[in-house]
């Protein structure tokens, strides 16, 4: 009797069931449908906001300069190894924008090449295979990037530094000879001590060159890497608006940056952003050069520095003052996305926040390709030694 009850509960339950998906199928089928009319609707709003319609060719002409996302480093990193990059200057064709600056591309370490004694710098090799673009679509792409030098340039370069040891050599040796016996000893002798000193120096130096060992490799965020195309990719072309950063204004606030300068610190790195801005305050706040800063994407704030232009670090802009100056910030990596933003001094809250991308469109060409030319000096991606090392 019980097995017949289970049994007959069991068939119940399917006959209920089978009833429930033989009256809902149509509904459920309408459902999904209305999903796909949705987001295929929501796919073309989002092409039309995002883009003009025309198309542009990615060639192998093109290069992308990127900046890695981690460190990369010769005596670390083997062949195999995955990264990610992301491109720092837009890529544009006659059409307009093809490649957003903050694009993100996957890499992989192809070679490496370690450093060899002559001065024979390590190297390494880099694989790109695809980008996935803000609006997060996927472009499958070929490209290469190499430190290794053509060997004609490479020989050359070793020569130049090896000369430069010689030489210097020479010179030490001379001037140890010149010390040790004397004057009087050197024009008794008709100068043959300071020849000999010079030569034994030269030798030296020349056995400093054949036994020094190049540079080990070292990519950190920040160096600009400049990568090869080696495909041809038919691209969407952007729309300004597309491109331009979220920006927050306060009420009688006005602030306009007309131009926008990369420079080198007093140490020669060149993470230094100089603007130059006109402020109108029209606003019920009384601000200074203190109440400011650039603040990145990472949400990092850089206060103004003291190696640049302080007039505008200590003014007093007034409910009334209009204000035209300079203003640097030293920033820790100078490809990234800054906004100015001017602070309530009493509460520490942010009231405007004007995006440095956005005002750079405006810049002039001529100091785009000036700030473009001086974060792409670095080409040798030379790894420093560390003076605490005992190896």
């Amino acid at each position: 009797m019980l097995y017949n009850s289970i049994m007959k509960k069991k068939l119940l339950a399917l006959l209920i069931l089978f009833s429930f998906i033989g009256t809902n199928t149509a509904v459920l089928a309408d459902v999904l449908q209305g999903h796909a009319e949705k987001s295929e609707k929501y796919e073309q709003e989002l092409q039309q906001e995002l883009f003009t319609g025309k198309v542009e060719t990615l060639d192998r002409k093109d290069v992308i300069n990127m900046t890695v996302s981690q460190v990369l480093d010769s005596n670390i990193n083997i062949e195999g190894d995955e990264f990610f990059a992301e491109v720092t200057d837009e890529v544009k064709g006659d059409k307009g924008v093809i490649i957003p600056k903050g694009t993100i591309a996957h890499g992989k370490i192809t070679q490496t090449g370690d450093a060899k004694r002559m001065g024979r710098q390590a190297w390494i090799n880099l694989d790109f295979d695809y980008l996935v673009t803000p609006d997060g679509r996927e472009i499958p792409i070929e490209g290469k990037m190499s430190t290794k030098l053509h060997p004609v340039a490479e020989a050359s370069k070793i020569v130049v530094q090896d000369v430069g040891y010689t030489v210097a050599g020479g010179a030490m040796g001379g001037f140890l000879a010149l010390n040790w016996l004397g004057l009087e000893a050197a024009i008794a002798s008709q100068g043959y001590t300071i020849a000999g000193g010079a030569a034994v120096g030269g030798a030296i130096g020349l056995g400093m060159a054949l036994i020094r060992k190049g540079s080990d490799v070292l990519i950190a965020p920040g160096d600009q890497i400049r990568v090869k195309i080696n495909t041809s990719v038919e691209l969407p072309v952007y729309k300004e608006s597309a491109l331009m950063q979220h920006e927050m204004f306060y009420p009688g606030l006005d602030i306009h940056i007309s131009d926008i300068k990369h420079e080198k610190d007093p140490f020669g790195e060149v993470n230094t952003i100089t603007l130059t801005v006109m402020i109108s305050n029209m606003s019920d706040k009384t601000f200074s050069g203190l109440d400011m800063a650039l603040v990145n994407d990472y949400n990092s704030v850089f206060r103004p520095s003291i190696f640049g232009d302080t007039k505008l670090m200590f003014k007093q802009i007034r409910p009334g003052d209009k204000f035209a100056g300079r203003v640097s910030f030293a920033v820790d990596n100078i490809n990234r996305n800054f906004w100015l933003t001017f602070y309530d001094r009493r509460k520490g809250t942010a009231l405007t926040k004007i995006s440095i991308d956005n005002a750079y469109r405006n810049v002039s060409e001529k100091t785009k390709k000036k700030n473009q030319n001086l974060r792409k000096k670095k080409t040798n991606f030379k790894k420093e030694e560390d003076l605490l090392d005992l190896r």
